[in-house]
C-alpha cells in the first residue's frame, strides 16, 4: 500500500512514524513545502524569551533523521496544488526549481496544518512586523531583540500565543501592549477568570486593549514605528501578528472534499473525508466535541499527535474512532499560569444544560511548604443529571494538575458525585491533605446541595447582592466601612444585625464566609450571601459611594 502524507509537522510526521511502526511494508511518503519537519511550534514563545537557548531545540527531527528513525520518504520544499481523486494522485510543484510533478498514492492523509492570519491593511510588509507560526519566524525576531534597540512592542491577538509571545518581549525589558478585536483576551475562558487575568498582566507591565482593531501601520525608513488601532496609535519598535490561523486547504478547491465554513475539512470519528480514501488530521481538520458531539476545530499540537496515531492505525485495517476534543489548553504567564477544559458557562448553557457553577480560592499546597500559593477554581456542573461538565484554573503553581483531573472526568462522563472522595496522591511539597481539586468539588457539591448560598462574581457584578448588607467575615477587620463579625464569637444572635436582613458575608478567599454562613444559619438567620472567590478576585466597593 502507498500512502502519501501531505504535511510534515506535528500530525503528518506522527501518522507516518505510527504507521511504519504498524507495518513496515507500507510505503510512506511525505511532501511538505517548508524546509523543516517536526518543529516544536508551543516552543517558539520560549525561544524569542531565551528560555530556549538553542534554535536547533526547536526542531525536532530533520528529514533525513527522520527518515532513518522511521524508514517514511520525506521530501521538503513541495507544495501540493490539486488532488485529482478520480486517478489518486496529487499535483506539486518544487519550489526551488518551479518543476511540476505528480505523485500517486493508494490512501491519502491531508495534514496541511494553518498559516498565521496577516490582514490585508497597509504596513503589514515593513520591517518589524513578525508572524510566530515556524522556527525561522522566532528566530527573526529573536534576533531582531538581541540587536537591543527595541524598547516597545505590541502584541496583536490576545490568545495563548499572543500572550506567551507577550510574556516572553516583556521578560527582555520591552514594553508591550496586546490588542485583540475580542471583548476580552483568551477567549476561551468565561469572562469573569480573562478579566482577572488580564489585571494581573497589567501588574506586570503587559497592557491589553481589547474590543480593539488593528488598523495598520505605519513606518519610518522602511521599519515599524506606529501601530494604528481603531482606539489609538501606539508606538511601537515592531508588532507580532498572533491574530489566528486559517487552515491550508485552498488547493483542495476543486477536489470536491468537503471543507467547513471556517475552510478546515470535515472529517468523520474516524477522521475520513468524504472519500473514504482520504483522511484529514491536524490543524488542517475539523473534529467533534467531546461533550457535545458537535463539530469543533482543535488547532493544537496534543490534538494533531493524537489524530496521526488513530488515523495510522485506521489505515492499516483497525476502526479507531476518535472522541473528539474537550478545547483543553494550559499557557504560562508572568508568575501566573492558566489552564481549561469542558464547556464555559455560555457554551454550557448554549449546549442545553441547567448550569451551576462554583469558583473557589484553595492552597495548591500544604500552606506551610516553601512556595505555597493559590488556585483560583470554577467548576461547571449540570443540576439535573449532575454531569461535571467543565473546569478553568489560575495560579502559580501547577494548573495542570487540576486540569488533566477533569479532562478524565469529562471524558468518563463522570458525575460530581462520582468524582467525590478520590484517593488523590498527597504530600505536603506536591498538595493539600484535601486535594485542590477535591476541595472545589466539595464547595461544588456544597453549593449545589444548598449548604453554600452564594454570589458569583458575575452575578455579584451584575447587581444582584445591590440592596444586600456587605459584612466583613475575614479573620481580622479588612474592610474599614463594613461591619466586622468575628466568626469565632457567634453564638447566638449578633448585636445589630438582623435575622432576616439580607447580607454578603466577604472575607478574604470565600471559606471564612461560608464558616460564617453556616454559623449564622444555625443560629437563624435566613438570608445570607457567600461572595465566591472572595476579596482575592473580586473588587468590593462601599455601597453607599457606590451609590454616589
Amino acid at each position: 500500500m502507498k500512502v502519501l502524507i501531505i504535511g510534515g509537522v506535528a500530525a503528518g510526521t506522527k501518522a507516518a512514524a505510527k504507521l511504519k511502526r504498524e507495518d513496515r511494508s507500507i510505503d510512506v511518503t511525505i511532501l511538505t513545502k517548508g524546509k523543516d519537519i517536526s518543529y516544536a511550534g508551543c516552543g517558539l514563545p520560549y525561544y524569542v524569551g531565551d528560555v530556549i537557548h538553542d534554535k536547533g531545540q526547536l526542531i525536532v527531527n530533520t528529514p533525513e533523521s527522520f527518515r532513518r528513525l522511521t524508514g517514511a520518504e520525506v521530501k521538503t520544499g513541495v507544495e501540493v496544488t490539486a488532488v485529482n481523486r478520480e486517478d489518486k494522485t496529487v499535483e506539486a510543484v518544487e519550489l526551488a526549481t518551479g518543476e511540476k510533478k505528480t505523485f500517486g498514492y493508494d490512501k491519502l492523509v491531508i495534514a496541511t496544518g494553518a498559516d498565521p492570519i496577516c490582514p490585508p491593511l497597509p504596513g503589514m510588509d515593513l520591517e518589524g512586523v513578525y508572524k510566530m507560526r515556524t522556527p525561522d519566524d522566532a528566530i527573526a525576531l529573536r534576533e531582531r531583540i538581541e540587536q537591543g534597540d527595541v524598547k516597545r512592542a505590541v502584541v496583536v491577538g490576545a490568545g495563548f500565543i499572543g500572550l506567551e509571545v507577550a510574556e516572553n518581549l516583556a521578560s527582555k525589558g520591552i514594553r508591550v501592549s496586546v490588542i485583540d478585536m475580542a471583548p476580552q483576551i483568551m477567549p476561551p475562558f468565561d469572562p469573569e477568570m480573562a478579566g482577572y487575568v488580564e489585571n494581573k498582566l497589567a501588574d506586570h507591565g503587559i497592557m491589553c486593549f481589547t474590543g480593539t482593531a488593528l488598523e495598520g501601520i505605519e513606518g519610518k525608513d522602511g521599519k515599524v514605528a506606529r501601530v494604528l488601532t481603531s482606539r489609538k496609535g501606539m508606538k511601537a519598535d515592531l508588532a507580532v501578528l498572533a491574530i489566528g490561523i486559517r487552515a491550508n486547504t485552498a488547493f483542495l478547491a476543486d477536489s470536491g472534499i468537503e471543507l467547513m465554513p471556517n475552510r478546515t475539512v470535515k472529517v468523520n470519528e474516524y477522521l475520513q473525508t468524504n472519500d473514504e480514501d482520504i483522511y484529514a488530521i491536524g490543524d488542517c481538520a475539523c473534529v467533534a466535541n467531546r461533550e457535545t458531539g458537535k463539530p469543533q476545530w482543535s488547532p493544537m499540537g496534543s490534538s494533531a499527535n493524537i489524530e496521526g496515531r488513530i488515523v495510522a492505525q485506521n489505515l492499516v485495517g483497525r476502526k479507531i474512532a476518535y472522541p473528539g476534543v474537550l478545547g483543553t489548553g494550559v499557557c504560562k504567564l508572568p508568575e501566573l499560569n492558566v489552564g481549561r477544559t469542558g464547556l464555559g458557562e455560555a457554551d454550557a448553557k448554549e449546549a442545553g444544560y441547567d448550569v451551576v457553577t462554583a469558583l473557589s480560592v484553595v492552597d495548591d499546597k500544604a500552606h506551610y511548604y516553601p512556595g505555597a500559593g493559590s488556585f483560583i477554581i470554577k467548576m461547571l456542573a449540570d443540576k439535573t443529571s449532575r454531569k461535571f461538565l467543565g473546569l478553568q484554573v489560575i495560579g502559580k503553581g501547577a494548573v495542570d494538575k487540576v486540569v488533566d483531573i477533569a479532562v478524565t472526568a469529562i471524558s468518563l462522563g463522570a458525575t460530581v458525585d462520582q468524582l467525590e472522595n478520590l484517593d488523590f496522591a498527597y504530600a505536603p511539597p506536591f498538595s493539600t491533605a484535601i486535594h485542590p481539586f477535591g476541595h472545589a468539588l466539595n464547595i461544588l457539591l456544597n453549593k449545589m446541595s444548598g449548604a453554600f448560598e452564594t454570589f458569583t462574581p458575575t452575578e455579584y457584578q451584575a447587581g444582584a447582592a445591590d440592596g444586600y448588607r456587605v459584612l466583613d467575615a475575614s479573620p481580622v477587620p479588612t474592610l474599614s466601612w463594613a461591619p466586622y463579625v468575628d466568626l469565632t464569637k457567634i453564638d447566638g444572635e449578633i448585636e445589630g444585625i438582623g435575622k432576616d436582613e439580607k447580607l454578603l458575608l466577604v472575607c478574604a478567599k470565600g471559606k471564612r464566609a461560608y464558616l460564617t454562613q453556616n454559623r449564622m444559619k444555625a443560629y437563624g438567620y435566613t438570608n445570607t450571601r457567600a461572595l465566591e472567590g472572595g476579596l482575592t478576585f473580586n473588587e468590593v466597593e462601599d455601597p453607599s459611594q457606590k451609590e454616589e
